[in-house]
């Protein structure tokens, strides 16, 4: 395999230990990366390391620090940051396992790819992956890599399996003090059964293969354009963002559309006034005193 292995080692179940390699399953190459570039010149934008007061600084002279308080760092030499490192023992050790939906979607940070590091390898490699298939079943463990120890869930992925790193409990925020001012009412029947009908009707196989990033493709389209057009200023056709507020969209009305095909837009109904909080009395202003004056 022309790939690099992110990490090889041993996934460990019991007195079981199964050579693997890891190879990153998502990729980035394609993506448009643009530079910073002085217009006057055509040049490109060099960043340099700088000091107040003193200017630029020698490469040497940097080290890495940490802020304890405003303005104060603790710093650190390279060899003391190397010692601090979790040592990387080459071992996945599968210390629990838990059912394959158990884990909540914001633990999932990025998938690899895990194979058998050589032929020797394959049998063990296969009966773990479809005794996790049987179970419907994920493995739950820990490996070290570059110093980092990382949270990893195995899961069986065809005629493979998958390693994804998941986030550490404190890197997940909690979503009840986003959503909790969101209303316990609950919706009309009707529309209920209205925005069901519509779920089943677009429902069907995921094909990733029909979405694309049209903003990617866009930034190709008009890169090409500005390169035909040789400088000239390109403006793609700028969809009018939709109205927010305002207008209130007859909800009824838009499910009925949406599950008939299409049609007409609902036309906007009236409406409601917005329901005023409830204010504290005002209080009275304090009595003014005099200011005292400051001493020279």
């Amino acid at each position: 395999m022309a790939a690099r292995a992110y990490w090889s080692g041993q996934i460990r179940l019991a007195l079981v230990s199964i050579p693997v390699e890891i190879y990153p399953a998502t990729r980035s190459a394609g993506r448009i990366g643009f530079n910073m570039i002085h217009e006057p010149t055509g040049q490109r934008v060099r960043y340099q390391k700088v000091v107040p007061g003193v200017g630029e600084v020698d490469p040497d002279e940097i080290v890495k620090g940490f802020e304890v308080s405003k303005g104060n760092y603790v710093l650190l030499e390279e060899k003391e940051i190397e010692a601090a490192k979790v040592e990387s023992r080459r071992t996945l050790d599968l210390v629990q396992f838990v059912d394959s939906g158990e884990i909540d979607v914001l633990y999932f940070e990025k998938p690899y790819f895990v194979v058998p590091a050589d032929d020797l390898a394959e049998e063990a490699y296969v009966v773990l992956r479809d005794a996790l298939k049987i179970a419907r079943k994920v493995g739950v463990g820990q490996i070290s890599v570059r110093g980092r120890e990382h949270l990893v869930a195995l899961k069986p992925c065809g005629r493979g399996m998958v390693l994804e790193i998941l986030r550490y409990a404190d890197e997940v925020q909690k979503a009840h003090g986003f959503f909790a001012e969101i209303g316990e009412d609950k919706p009309q029947a009707e529309l209920l059964q209205l925005a069901t009908s519509l779920i089943e009707q677009k429902s069907g196989s995921f094909e990733p293969g029909k979405f694309h990033d049209r903003y990617e493709d866009a930034l190709k389209r008009l890169l090409e354009k500005k390169t035909k057009a040789k400088g000239k200023l390109v403006l793609e056709d700028v969809q009018a963002p939709a109205p927010r507020g305002g207008n209130v969209i007859d909800l009824m009305a838009a499910l009925k559309n949406s599950l008939g095909g299409g049609g007409a837009p609902p036309e906007p109904a009236e409406a409601k006034p917005a329901r005023k909080r409830p204010t504290a009395p005002a209080k009275k202003p304090a009595a003014k005193t005099p200011a005292k004056r400051k001493r020279a």
